[in-house]
Order: structure tokens, then C-alpha cells, then sequence
């Protein structure tokens, strides 16, 4: 079946209801028919449903729809983004270990890498996207992970994944891809040679700012390792947020055809804008990693983002002129987005690490929405008039 027919088709068993649309099963346990069953089904030596913690009929839909749109065998779902960006890295790291990550991530991500991995003896080196000849020089006998963003948040660097998934194999290395802002159906980092595939499901998964949810997805190997450590550490997905996110799955192709339809026109459009110093957009020709996105993605995203001239002071007075779009801490949203990542999502992160990947005092970032895009156009023809 093709992408769309599997998100839609891909369900667990009806009920007895025979409901055409998958119920929800909000239950925190399950019971057994006789004391044998029971035993059985704790030892692993029948199927079956324990403790929501631990497997729910509405999460393993997600999860089972996750992973065949991925094109791996299998994936775990968690309570957020974040939970699955860290389950990730404390599945497979110890004291000791160390691991090496692009510079161009997600700030949550990289407060984690460099402040809370450490107090558990964890290194990690950060290498520059744009310069790969430089990665295997940060590999160290202790290596055991390299993981990035492509597209990054909120840059748009694109990282040639088959390049550094070659540069893992040889080492020995997991390689670790946070897949979130290009979603399975513009990419799927399996086929390049991805290990291990993250998603904050919060974004253009759900698509309309209602949930929290991740979802890692790789090998049966290596997410039965992760569902241990979410069953141990709690961090698993509700199962009314999974039906969310289950159905939200239905729509995601179509969505995302609208989302870069109208980043791409946007993108276009701001080029043309005399207060623009700079537009970034992975399908625009300027892009410097224009032909790795060309081979990778199959559209350019939702996702644009533009140095204002005038630094931070214009940059906010862009944003406190904007009417209609939204000032909000999200991405993928139907509606239309903006922030300014060096005063919010990167506020945390030292400016040197900040400028290092192209995130400006002036950098604006845009979730574009689904609204028609001469209205979105309009709002900001209006802003940039008056800043």
C-alpha cells in the first residue's frame, strides 16, 4: 500500500462494537481470564495487555503506524518529544560513554547533550553540519552514538545522512536522527542508513497544537531495549493522546502537501523583500545543501526562516507587528507560526553555539500554516512595512 492508504488503513482489531473509526482505550490495566493466563502473559509467554505503563491497544496503533510509515519494524511511543529524544540516548548510553552530535539542534536537545547527559558521566562532541569532513575527527574510542536534526531547528541545515551513516557503520556507531521537521512522509532516514529515527509527534504529526507525544522507531532489537527503559522510567504516550496522533496520522500527506506549498511560495515571496537580509528554505536554490535535500526529501517542509536587517530590535518589532499569524513556542501547526529563536528556543544556548549555526539576533522563524497564502502573505507585507 502507498504512504496515504497505509496511514489511513493501519488499525488495530475493531471491538465487538465493530466501530469503524478505532476506539480509545483510556484504561490503566487490564484483566485476566484465570490466574495461568496471567502468569503467562507477565512471562512473556502469551500476547496481551498488562498495564497501560507498559502496552495500550490505542498507543501500539500509533506505534504500529509510526513504524510502517518509516519503512522500520518497529517503534515506541513516549509522552512527548523530548521524552523520546532522551529515551533514545539513555537506552543505549552509559557512564563512560561518549557521542558525537550536530551542533544544529533543537535548544532543549542541546541543553540535554551538554548539562544533563553529563552529570551521568556522558560526553558528547559537537561537530559542525555544514563541515562533514571534520565528523570522524570528533569520534573517540568511546563513541557510541552520532545524532542530528535534518532539517535543523531552526537553521535548516541538511545533513547528508548517507554520507555520515557510512562514517557510523565503519566505526561501529548508532546513528540517531531526530526526523521531526521533515515527518515520514517527506523522508524517511531508514533508508539512508539511520539506526534509530525520533519524532516530537507534538508538531506536524498531530498538526493542530492539541497534544504531546514522541515516538522512537528502528529495529525490533533495538526499540525492544527502548520500550524497556520507557516501561521502567514511565515516560509512555496516553492512550487518548495516541488516538489522537493515530487519526492526526490519516491526514499528515495531505497536510504536509499544503504546509510546503505554501513555505515554498512564502519563501519565494520574502526573497523579493528589500528588509530581508537572507531566506531559508531547503527547496530554494540558495540553499547550500540544496542537492542533499533534493536527494533526500521529497518536498522542502513547513518550515522557513529569514534574517531581518536590523538585528534583534527589528526582528521583535517584526514580530509585534504581525496581525493575524501567531507568536506561540510551537511548529506544525494549522495555523501559521512565528517566533525568534535567539530570544526563546535558544535563549539558553551560548551565543557562540547560536551564530555557529545561523541562528542571528535577527533570525524570524516560520511554522507556515494552512491559511490561503495571500493572506499569510498580506500579514506580512503589513509587518515588514512597519518595523
Amino acid at each position: 500500500m502507498k504512504f496515504e492508504t497505509r496511514a489511513i488503513r493501519i488499525q488495530t482489531e475493531r471491538s465487538q462494537h465493530r466501530e469503524h473509526s478505532t476506539g480509545i482505550y483510556p484504561t490503566s490495566s487490564f484483566v485476566f481470564e484465570n490466574a495461568e493466563q496471567m502468569q503467562a502473559i507477565f512471562a512473556g509467554d502469551e500476547q496481551g495487555n498488562i498495564y497501560s505503563r507498559f502496552s495500550n491497544p490505542s498507543v501500539r496503533e500509533f506505534e504500529e503506524k509510526i513504524a510502517a510509515l518509516e519503512g522500520v519494524e518497529s517503534a515506541m511511543a513516549t509522552a512527548s518529544g523530548m521524552a523520546a529524544v532522551f529515551a533514545s540516548f539513555l537506552t543505549f548510553l552509559k557512564q563512560g560513554d561518549h557521542l558525537v552530535a550536530s551542533r544544529a539542534i533543537f535548544g532543549s536537545t542541546f541543553q540535554v547533550l551538554s548539562n544533563t547527559l553529563t552529570e551521568y558521566g556522558i560526553s558528547c562532541t559537537f561537530v559542525d553540519p555544514r563541515k562533514p569532513n571534520t565528523w570522524e575527527g570528533a569520534i573517540e574510542e568511546n563513541t557510541k552514538m552520532f545524532y542530528i536534526e535534518t532539517p535543523s531547528n531552526p537553521g535548516l541545515d541538511i545533513i547528508d545522512m548517507q554520507f555520515a551513516s557510512e562514517l557510523c557503520k565503519s566505526r561501529g556507531i548508532l546513528f540517531n536522527v531526530d526526523n521531526c521537521f521533515a515527518t515520514p512522509y517527506l523522508q524517511q532516514p531508514a533508508k539512508f542508513g539511520a539506526d534509530l529515527i525520533v519524532h516530537s509527534a507534538t508538531k506536524f504529526i498531530d498538526g493542530q497544537g492539541r497534544v504531546l507525544g514522541g515516538a522512537v522507531a528502528g529495529s525490533k532489537e533495538h526499540i525492544e531495549k527502548v520500550y524497556q527503559f520507557i516501561r521502567r522510567t514511565g515516560a509512555s504516550l496516553s492512550p487518548f493522546n495516541a488516538w489522537i496522533l493515530s487519526k492526526s496520522l490519516e491526514t499528515l500527506a495531505v497536510r504536509m502537501d499544503r504546509h510546503c506549498e505554501n513555505a515554498w511560495t512564502l519563501a519565494k515571496f520574502l526573497q523579493t523583500q528589500k528588509q530581508i537580509k537572507k531566506v531559508n528554505y531547503p527547496f530554494l536554490e540558495s540553499h547550500p545543501q540544496y542537492a542533499i535535500a533534493k536527494k533526500q526529501m521529497l518536498q522542502g517542509g513547513g518550515i522557513v526562516t529569514f534574517e531581518i536587517e536590523g538585528g534583534i530590535e527589528k526582528g521583535i518589532q517584526f514580530l509585534n507587528a504581525i496581525k493575524m499569524c501567531s507568536l506561540t513556542a510551537n511548529i506544525g501547526d494549522t495555523r501559521t507560526i512565528v517566533s525568534h529563536p535567539a530570544s526563546t528556543t535558544h535563549l539558553r544556548v551560548p551565543k557562540e553555539d547560536r551564530l555557529a549555526t545561523g541562528i542571528t539576533d535577527g533570525l524570524v522563524r516560520v511554522s507556515v500554516g494552512l491559511e490561503h497564502i495571500d493572506d499569510i502573505k498580506n500579514d506580512f507585507i503589513q509587518a515588514l512595512n512597519n518595523i
